[in-house]
């Protein structure tokens, strides 16, 4: 799982726990102006994820880490298809992150707000 903070124009994600260990990250920081929107999206996890290039695939368990789709590198943190929320990038190493909130609609709402602000 990871947890949303919006700090100054930045958008930071925070690995929590062992899925740092899983996904080889700690954090993400990416600009709010590279931030194309958020989503919920439960059945994003059900979808073809690519070729993993770091990190951990154990299907029904967990998706962490880079992996690269279509030639596009997606950020995976996802061990609950339900709590997922889709972050879409400009101009970034990844296209898109795809991770694990507690609050997927409540996530999305913050960084919406944020853009806008």
């Amino acid at each position: 799982m990871a947890t949303i903070d919006i700090i100054a124009d930045d958008l930071v994600v925070n690995v929590e726990g062992l899925d740092k260990l899983w996904a080889l990250k700690s954090s993400l920081t990416i600009p709010l102006a590279n931030v194309r929107g958020a989503t919920p999206d439960p059945s994003i996890a059900h979808e073809w994820k690519g070729v993993r290039t770091a990190g951990t695939y154990v299907p029904g368990v967990i998706v962490a880490g880079s992996f690269r789709n279509e030639g596009e590198r997606v950020f995976w943190d996802v061990k609950n298809p339900a709590k997922a929320l889709v972050i879409e990038l400009a101009d970034e190493r990844y296209a898109r992150l795809v991770i694990e909130v507690d609050d997927p609609r409540a996530t999305a709402e913050l960084i919406e707000n944020a853009k806008r602000n």
